[in-house]
């Protein structure tokens, strides 16, 4: 896996040319992964975003929920109009509430690799990304994260 991800980085990295403004400020709309939920990204400057969800999951009669916001730096790819990768980190802090009705609470060091595109005339952006993370709380653990795609609307 960390073989993969290193080819993946270095391969985004050669694909990359001068740093140019993205093509949209904001996206609103939802991420469908590991974790489903809401998730907004706003840019601060012209490479760099905040992406910020707020997700939900129930597997095993566990059920999740968790604030994620992750700081992403933005490069484009050459020859590729309107697609970009990125990278960053962030960190997540929710619930987490066991089968026999114990609860506790979920904390995370997160990082985040991926690929987004601004569909050109059209207000639709898409996001392709891999979070892999360190839970701090309950118990500590390094996990391979999820992979997920975001839909969401541009203004």
């Amino acid at each position: 896996m960390r073989r993969l991800f290193l080819l993946a980085a270095a391969f985004a990295l050669f694909l990359t040319t001068e740093t140019k403004a993205q093509t949209y400020q904001n996206a609103l709309g939802v991420r469908i992964g590991d974790y489903n939920g809401i998730n907004f990204k706003t840019f601060t400057r012209s490479n760099n975003a905040w992406d910020l969800n707020l997700s939900f999951r129930s597997r095993n009669d566990i059920k999740r929920f968790r604030f994620t916001a992750l700081y992403q730096i933005h490069n484009p790819i050459a020859e590729a109009p309107g697609l970009q990768w990125y990278y960053g980190g962030g960190g997540s802090i929710g619930s987490v509430k066991f089968r026999d009705d114990e609860s506790d609470i979920f904390l995370s060091a997160d990082g985040v690799l991926g690929l987004d595109y601004k569909f050109n005339g059209a207000p639709i952006n898409l996001a392709l990304d891999w979070r892999p993370r360190v839970e701090l709380t309950p118990d500590t653990d390094i996990t391979a994260g999820d992979i997920g795609l975001a839909i969401r609307f541009t203004f």
